[in-house]
Formats: C-alpha cells, sequence, structure tokens
C-alpha cells in the first residue's frame, strides 16, 4: 500500500516536490523522489473556495475537559527480565596451575589501513552474516502493521508501539508525544493525537518519598490536538513505511485494503506536526477543547495560517496548504472539539504549540509549508576533533527552511552556524530538559575532546579537569608484584566453565573477564609467556561461539533481520530468556563484550584475524547492533540513537512509556569495544566512530543520567538521586529491573569498570554520589560482588582507598561475573599513580610497524576465502616500537631467591617481542625501599602464586608487614627464567616442581 505523498499547489516560483525518505546508507540529506500518488503537482487548479475566512471563531466552554492525562506507575509488565547483572557461574578453580609457554606473545600493530573518510560512516563489512550462523525465520514476534517487506527492520527505535502489539502506545518525538487515538478519550477520534505536556503536569511519586521523589512521570491521554479524517472510523487501518533511524511513515486507511487517506511523516525532533491528506476530508479534534479559532492570514504563497488556543490556556499554530485549489480553505470551528476542514482535501495540515508569542509566530511562518520527512547523519574526526551532522530530507515547499527542536546536549556543542539558526522558542520534553527550536535543514555538532588517547591499559582523566587524559600502566614495584601474583591463579580457572553458559550477556562478561587479565599481564605486567598460555584458554573459549557451539547457539533471523539467540524458538518459547535477546533486548549490552574480548584476542595474536572465520563472526556482532549502515542483511545503529545521544535497551516489545535504558556503562562499553574491535582490525573509520560516539555519550550521560547537583536539565527535586535509574522516554524511575537496593540502581551504571569510566563517569558527580549513598562505611555494608564495583569505582576518586580495598591481604570480596581482582588491582594501581603525576601510556598498544598481512581491509565481506592477499601498508609513518629496557615497573619479572643461581649483576631475560636480553633492576638490600614502593606503601613482594580461589583470604604483598620487609631481604635482582622452567626441563623434573607449590607452599618460593 503506496503512502500519500504531499499534494500541494503549484504556484509560481514555489516548489514541490514527492518522495521517499534516504536510506541512512546515503548518509546525506537529499530530496525526495517520486512516489506513487493519485494526483500530479503541475495539474491545474479544479477547486475554489471562493469564502474568505476573516472573522474570529470561538465557543464558550459548557464542558471542562480533563487536562490531567493518566499515569503508568511502576515498570512495564511487558519484556522485563528481573535476573541479576553480576549473577554468574561464580570462580571455578582447576586442578593444575597454569604453565606459561616459552613463546611470548608479540602483539601486532594497530596503525589504520586507511585514513578516516571525509564521512565516517563507512560499511564494516558486506555480504551475509558468519557462516556459522543458520538463517532462522518464524520469529517469536510478528511483522505486522509493517509496509516494508523484506528488509532489515529497525527495531529499537522510538516509533515501535507504531506496529507493536495493540498499537495503542505513544510515540515519542520530543518535544511531542503522538499516538493513535483508536476511538478512545474525549475526541473519539481515530487518527493521530499530539500531546506536549508541561512539568506542572508530571506527576512525582510515591507518595512516602515527599519531596525526594524516587520517579516522575508525564501523563499520557492528553489529546491537544487530534489530526483525522471523516472517512475514519472503527475500522481504521494503521501501518508504518520507511522504517528509518531517526523517522518513519504513519499512514491511515479507513478499512483493510482501501486506500491511504491520510498519512504522517514522523520525525524526531520535528516542529511541526504534519499530516498529509488524499483525497479526504480534515476532521481535527481536541480532547482539552478549542476556546477560539483564529484565521490569520496567508504565509508564503499557498500556506494558510490560523491560530489556536486550547482551553487549557496553550496556544497551537494551524497551517494549511492544499493543491488543486484556489482560495483559503474552509476549515471551519464546529464546536469545542472540532474544526472540520473541505471534503475531498489534498494537501497538509500542520499544527504546532507555540510558547513564544508573536516571535514564535514568525519562526513558524517561515517554515508552514515544508516538513521534515526524514534524517541523513554523517561525520568526520580529526585526532581528538569530531563533529556530526543531522541533515533532514525536506518534503513540500522547497523554498522554505525546517523548524526542527534540538535537545540541550545538541545545543551545548552546536557549532556557529547552527548556532546562529536557534530561535527562542523552548518546550519542555519529557525526560530530556528543554528542547529549543533552530531553523535549519541540517545542524552541527563538534565535539572536542575525544577519547582517542583511550586504549586497553587504565586511563586517567587530566588531573586540572580539563580535556584528555592520559593512559597508565606504571602501577610500581610492589602492585605488580600481586598482579602477576592473582593473575597466575584467575588464569589457571576453567574459562569453559564461566563462558560457555547459556546467557550470551554471562558469557559475554566471563569472555571479557579474562580478556582483561591476559591483556593486563601482558603488556602491563610484561609477563608475555605467561599471557600467552592464558590467551590459549581464552582462544578455546572464545572458539565455542565462533563455532556456533554454546548452549542456546545464535541465529540469523530472516524476518526482522539481525542475530538473535535461538533459545526462545524452541518450547515453551519463552521471550524472557537472556534478558530478551531473541526480541532484541540489550544486544549492544550483549554483543560488545564479545568485540572487547576479540579486540584482544586480536591485539595479542594478530594472526587470530585471519584465522577461519573469526573475524567475520565479530564483524557479523557489530553489525547487528552498530552498523553504520543499512545494507541487505542489517539497519542502521539498531541500539544506539544519535538523536538522543545513547542507545536503547529495548527491543520488540510494545510499552506505554516506550523505549527505556537502564546501564549507561554498559551502553558505553559497548561503543569503548567497537572502537577497541576498529582499532585492532586497523578499520580507522569504525575507531573513529567509537571515539565519536563515545563523546556523545559523555555529553548526553552528563546533562540527562548522571546528574550532578547542578544538573540544568531534569527536575530539581529529582537530582537528589544522582543517577536516573531507568530512563524511559515518557519517565525516569530510580530503581532497576532486577531490584530496589541503592547499590543495585548506582552500580548498574558502574559496570564494567573500564578505561572509559573516568571518561565518561565526571569526577564531581562520582563524588557526589558517593558521598549521597557510600561514604562513612556504608560501601562496606553492601554484600556480594556490588561492593567491589563500588570499590572499583571510587577509584575515580579516591584511587588510594580502592588500592587498599583490593589489595588488602584479607581480601575475600565475591567479584561480579565480569571483573577479576587482577583488573582491579591494575586499574586502581593506575588511577593512583595518575593522581600522583606518575604515568606511563602503553607505547606497544599503538605499535606502528607495519604489517605484511592477508587481513581483510574495511568493507570486505571478511568470510574465509574472500581476504585481500595484496601487501597493504599503514598510512602512517612506520613507526618501529622502541625496546622498552626498563625493568620496573612496565614489565614484572619475578624475583629470585638470593641463593639462586643468577647473580644480581647479571643480565635477565624480559618475556618482550624479541626476548631482547635487559640489564637486572638494582638490588634491594635491608632498609631499602624501591623509589615505587614510596608511591604506595612499604609493602612485600609476592608470596607464592596460589591456587586456591582468589576471592577468598589470602596472603597479600601489597599489604605492609614487618613480614614482608624480612621477605624483601630475601630478594635479589628480579628474573623471569622461572617462566621457562617448564620447558628447560623434562616433564618429570617439571612434575616434581610443580608438587611441592600446590602441597606445602614451599618449593622455589621457599626463604633462604
Amino acid at each position: 500500500m503506496a503512502v500519500i505523498a504531499l499534494v500541494l499547489l503549484a504556484i509560481v516560483q514555489v516548489s514541490i516536490v514527492y518522495g521517499l525518505p534516504a536510506g541512512e546508507i546515503y548518509q546525506k540529506a537529499v530530496g525526495l523522489n517520486e512516489r506513487a500518488i493519485s494526483t500530479s503537482a503541475n495539474a491545474e487548479p479544479t477547486t475554489s473556495y471562493s469564502t474568505a475566512i476573516t472573522s474570529l471563531q470561538s465557543l464558550s466552554i459548557s464542558i471542562l475537559p480533563s487536562i490531567t492525562g493518566s499515569i503508568l506507575p511502576g515498570l512495564p509488565s511487558d519484556g522485563i527480565f528481573t535476573q541479576d547483572p553480576v549473577h554468574g557461574p561464580g570462580v571455578t578453580q582447576s586442578e593444575n596451575f597454569l604453565c606459561p609457554l616459552e613463546t611470548p606473545l608479540a602483539p601486532g600493530p594497530t596503525v589504520p589501513f586507511r585514513p578516516v573518510s571525509a564521512n565516517i560512516f563507512q560499511p564494516i563489512a558486506t555480504g551475509s552474516p558468519a557462516q556459522s550462523l543458520p538463517f532462522r525465520g518464524g520469529h517469536y514476534a510478528k511483522k505486522e502493521h509493517i509496509v516494508d517487506r523484506d528488509v532489515p527492520i529497525q527495531t529499537n527505535k522510538f516509533y515501535a508501539n507504531f506496529f507493536l502489539g495493540g498499537q495503542g502506545n505513544p510515540v515519542w518525538t520530543h518535544p511531542y508525544h503522538l499516538v493513535w487515538a483508536k476511538g478512545i478519550g474525549e475526541t473519539r477520534s481515530y487518527g493521530m493525537a499530539i500531546s506536549h505536556t508541561e512539568r506542572s503536569q508530571f506527576a512525582y511519586g510515591p507518595p512516602e518519598a515527599g519531596n525526594k521523589p524516587r520517579y516522575f512521570i508525564s501523563p499520557i491521554g492528553i489529546h491537544h490536538m487530534v489530526l483525522s479524517a471523516e472517512e475514519l472510523g472503527r475500522d481504521t487501518v494503521l501501518s508504518v513505511e520507511e522504517l528509518r533511524a531517526f523517522s518513519v511513515y504513519a499512514n491511515f486507511a479507513p478499512s483493510e485494503g482501501a486506500p491511504v487517506a491520510m498519512t504522517m511523516p514522523v520525525v524526531q525532533g520535528m516542529g511541526l506536526v504534519t499530516a498529509i491528506y488524499d483525497d479526504a476530508r480534515p476532521m481535527i479534534r481536541s480532547g482539552v477543547f478549542f476556546r477560539s479559532f483564529d484565521f490569520i492570514g496567508v504565509v508564503g504563497r499557498g500556506t494558510y495560517k490560523w491560530r489556536v488556543t486550547l482551553n487549557d490556556n496553550s496556544v497551537w499554530m494551524f497551517y494549511v496548504t492544499s493543491i488543486g485549489s484556489t482560495g483559503i480553505p474552509p476549515f471551519v470551528l464546529v464546536n469545542s472539539s472540532t474544526i472540520a476542514g473541505p471534503s475531498g482535501f489534498k494537501g497538509m495540515v500542520q499544527v504546532s504549540k507555540n510558547p513564544a508569542g508573536l516571535a514564535g509566530e514568525e519562526a513558524f511562518d517561515e517554515t508552514a509549508g515544508a516538513y521534515a520527512a526524514n534524517t541523513t547523519i554523517s561525520g568526520t574526526v580529526d585526532g581528538s576533533t569530531g563533529s556530526y551532522t543531522l541533515s533532514w530530507g525536506k518534503g513540500g515547499v522547497q523554498s522554505k527552511t525546517l523548524l526542527m527542536y534540538a535537545l540541550p546536549h545538541h545545543v551545548e556543542s552546536f557549532d556557529q552556524e547552527s548556532k546562529a539558526a536557534l530561535r527562542d522558542i523552548r518546550l519542555v520534553t519529557t525526560t530530556k530538559g528543554y528542547a529549543q527550536a533552530v531553523l535549519a535543514d541540517r545542524v552541527t555538532m563538534v565535539e572536542n575532546d575525544l577519547p582517542n588517547t583511550i586504549g586497553f591499559a587504565p586511563w586517567a582523566k587530566s588531573n586540572n579537569g580539563g580535556s584528555g587524559g592520559t593512559e597508565n600502566v606504571d602501577l610500581g614495584t610492589a602492585a605488580l608484584a600481586l598482579v602477576n601474583n592473582v593473575a597466575h591463579a584467575e588464569l589457571s580457572q576453567d574459562f569453559i566453565a564461566q563462558t560457555s553458559l547459556n546467557s550470551m550477556y554471562y558469557s559475554g562478561k566471563g569472555l571479557a573477564k579474562f580478556a582483561a587479565i591476559c591483556y593486563t599481564v601482558s603488556n602491563i605486567a610484561g609477563n608475555r609467556n605467561l599471557a600467552a598460555s592464558g590467551l590459549l584458554k581464552l582462544k578455546d573459549a572464545f572458539n565455542v561461539f565462533v563455532n556456533n557451539t554454546q548452549p542456546e547457539p545464535l541465529v540469523y533471523d530472516t524476518v526482522w533481520k539481525g542475530v538473535v539467540s535461538g533459545a526462545t524458538y524452541r518450547p515453551p518459547y519463552d521471550p524472557g530468556l537472556d534478558f530478551g535477546n531473541t526480541l532484541y533486548n540489550d544486544h549492544h549490552f550483549h554483543y560488545g563484550y564479545f568485540l572487547y574480548t576479540a579486540a584482544v584476542i586480536g591485539y595479542l595474536d594478530p594472526d587470530w584475524l585471519n584465522q577461519g572465520s573469526n573475524k567475520a563472526w565479530v564483524n557479523t556482532l557489530a553489525r547487528d547492533f552498530a552498523n553504520p549502515v543499512t545494507d541487505e542483511y542489517f539497519p542502521f545503529q539498531r541500539s544506539f540513537d544519535w538523536y538522543h545521544g545513547h542507545s536503547w535497551a529495548k527491543g520488540l516489545f510494545e510499552s506505554g512509556d516506550g523505549k527505556d535504558q537502564e546501564s549507561t556503562s554498559e551502553d558505553t562499553f559497548a561503543t569503548y569495544a567497537l572502537k577497541m574491535w576498529g582499532k585492532i582490525i586497523r578499520d580507522s573509520n569504525m575507531e573513529a566512530r567509537g571515539n565519536l560516539q563515545l563523546a556523545v555519550q559523555a555529553r548526553s550521560l552528563r546533562n540527562y543520567f548522571l546528574m550532578t547537583s547542578d544538573n540544568k536539565n531534569q527536575p530539581p527535586s529529582f537530582l537528589h538521586n544522582k543517577v536516573t535509574g531507568i530512563l524511559f522516554e515518557n519517565k525516569i524511575d530510580h530503581t532497576t529491573y532486577f531490584g530496589g537496593n541503592t547499590e543495585y540502581i548506582e552500580g548498574i551504571h558502574m559496570i564494567p569498570l573500564n578505561p572509559t569510566s573516568a571518561y565518561t563517569r565526571p569526577r564531581q558527580f562520582v563524588d557526589e554520589e558517593w558521598d549521597t549513598y557510600f561514604s562513612n562505611g556504608r560501601a562496606d555494608a553492601v554484600e556480594g560482588g556490588w561492593k567491589a564495583i563500588l570499590y572499583a569505582n571510587y577509584a575515580l576518586i579516591n584511587p588510594q582507598k580502592a588500592y587498599d580495598f583490593f589489595s588488602a591481604a584479607n581480601f575475600n570480596t565475591p567479584l561480579d561475573g565480569g571483573a577479576s581482582r587482577t583488573w582491579y588491582i591494575a586499574y586502581t594501581a593506575a588511577l593512583l599513580g595518575a593522581q600522583k603525576g606518575i604515568v606511563q601510556a602503553d607505547i606497544r598498544t599503538n605499535n606502528t610497524t607495519p604489517l605484511d598481512t592477508t587481513n581483510n581491509e574495511p568493507g570486505q565481506s571478511g568470510q574465509p576465502g574472500s581476504q585481500s592477499h595484496s601487501k597493504i601498508l599503514p598510512v602512517a609513518s612506520s613507526v618501529p616500537v622502541p625496546e622498552d629496557n626498563r625493568p620496573w615497573p612496565h614489565g614484572f619479572n619475578w624475583p629470585q631467591v638470593a641463593s639462586a643461581t643468577t647473580a644480581a649483576s647479571q643480565p635477565i631475560l624480559s618475556p618482550t617481542q624479541s626476548e631482547i636480553a635487559k640489564p637486572s633492576a638494582t638490588p634491594i638490600t635491608k632498609g631499602q625501599t624501591s623509589v615505587d614502593e614510596n608511591r604506595w606503601a612499604s609493602t612485600p613482594l609476592p608470596s607464592p602464586p596460589s591456587a586456591q580461589n582468589t576471592n577468598q583470604p589470602q596472603s597479600n604483598p601489597a599489604a605492609p608487614s614487618t613480614e614482608g620487609q624480612q621477605e624483601v631481604e630475601q630478594f635479589q635482582s628480579p628474573d623471569m627464567s622461572w617462566a621457562l622452567q617448564d620447558k628447560d626441563t623434562d616433564d618429570d623434573n617439571w612434575s616434581a616442581w610443580e608438587e611441592p607449590w600446590f602441597d606445602d607452599g614451599e618449593g622455589p618460593w621457599a626463604k633462604a
């Protein structure tokens, strides 16, 4: 069923076009192509409206309407899955301790193959999904009410309520919300109801919270204006067409199979709500009631203007543009709830709330007759600076400029041209502060603090509070010793038992945990031999998913077009399995962990990228939730919303309060994972998009989610909550889907602690949040894995306390299934060093050595056998990584007993990429403390690695003690020869060496 295109009066010097919204793949604003319509723009006028309307039409209202609407307190009943995100299989133990490999890891280069494109929205790959994913039809959620047929469908966008379930829930464009009236309410109309609520109408609660509400919600069901037609009645059918990232067309037909009588382009931020009629009689109704309907005159040529006052004293502009007619179209105020237009009308009606008086009218007059039909995005990045442009495809009168609404985070980052287009018209949105009108066909936002210096290593924001920051792998001697000690035990755990689960979410968290340990051991501790052993186990665990042999295999859904869990396809057909993954819930949360893991594997072992379908499989997940274009198999950016500046987690579940998101930190982690995957496969555009998207997210988070006391966008009475909790399109509820504990609500916006945490979580916010909820020992009362999460987050403002917590000798706090003590120690120690101004970037992650590679170039299919075998050199100059001759603390070497054969004066071997012989460290003698140790505390060097659960109490080498000082005396210069002992001896000797280590803790670690 074709949608009606706008059919307007053909007047001299007025240009009118018709057509389809351009797909995002083109990444530029274009005119509307010709669509199937029943009349021609060049037709001679066939109707004459000879009676001019010159007088004010007004009515006395005898029955007062309801303007309070209704609210839906609590969480939606559909799509709720109350699993604790820190729940997991727990720590597992291996019978044997992990043996370091003889050959250390040799991480690969990361310089991109190609320079960043002028527009960074370039394909990740082309072609079909990974070969291990079977294609599957018969999705649980039926594809109904959608005109678009066999194409990728947006599942997580703002307009999903138009086609899901009963189609009776609202859609938020901001600042308006729209809903199919369906004969309900004061108007009894079957058209599209338009509502805009003020904050004075919001409901705050619960009642017992008093002046410190835990939620606020905008009422629904207040139909300020309803755009409809006389032909629309009980049999009306609503369908949607051209489902894009920022827009959709809503079509209204009198009955199934009948021609469309009215269509509406629905675009995020649209300034005027437009209804296009084809041979129908417009009927505009109001549930708030019309007080007056005042004809003002002609705006330009062919567009006529009225001013409407409703019974709540709000003023709305009313514009009519017709085709095939001359004169003023006879729109008449019939009664307090109805304005009727002429029969057989061809043209459009546009309405807009005007809070700005005559100055506002002037701006609306400048745009009347034109409407936004779609939005396209383009972006550019240069180092730490980036920008993105939203351009609107225009329908109607092309000589007019569009009026759109920008959200606060847009306005905050406008370039000069966009700032000049701002108008003093502001309407409050439901959950994003006040939107401001901008008279422009495009706007550009600039970000000047991109996180381009963030890699795998811990990262700290600049101490002066300004832009930028730095990595830090300089942990100090004691922390490095403890990292190696703990990491050895954690890498000895059973990877498969913690990762091959019936949940992509929990599996991904487990994989990411071990990936972070492998990186930390390799590049921070410098123990590349041990890291090589851990990486073998990690690749085996990851291979389960590449081969699609996990307990709940993935499938490619041919209905909606995406990669989903196959769990819901089987009895009992539970849509809630794995947090609703089959229905596209949380894909960025789930798959982001896999992208991060793959990035670490591909960095530490670059050959892995070209083995089998590894790269193709990971790219398939990336395309599912973060495709930068619309292609044959996946839609554009399923999860992330470039208008709102954050992602939406809710998939194919209808909701009375719209889409929502519960975890901002997992949202940003998914983007970070995308950035790092792009860096490792050397796709400069993917990495650039990740950097820009992280900057936009950081801005959006501090404007709407992470509320400091000076936040200007959320209601003042709500700021005490600090985090929003669950942010819906229509309400904010300071809770979670899995419980109301404070640590849940705040902590879900912390996990996982990663290098971008310091970038996306401002210090002022973290400080206020800690003082509000967790200071004065309250964090210590928290139980389970959440306690460790709180302390890891505490490192952002007090790294010393956080480090003391994780390095404590009696540490026995359970950890989140996606967290390791290894990473927490490294992370807190690194931030502590950065606080003291002692930093060292991980120079090896930025390796620019050219690679003779068969890697696929970005944009290639990514399928086995399709690799390009041409030698592609990096775009940057070939700069070999300099030798790293620092024995402390960049690469940690296990201390040897004083009686060992290697003398302090002899050179030692450090497990670097080239196995370079390095000078030993200065021997530590009695009463002497290393410089690094002074930065933290007087701490002992490590005790023998323990094979026990690292969550249980154990000897901690970072804890100050007299015994520790005595241990220091026993050790001379560092040496890594222990790591190769299993290869320097036969199996029998290795077993003999191994046995006392585990049985009585003596062996080579016995004191002299």
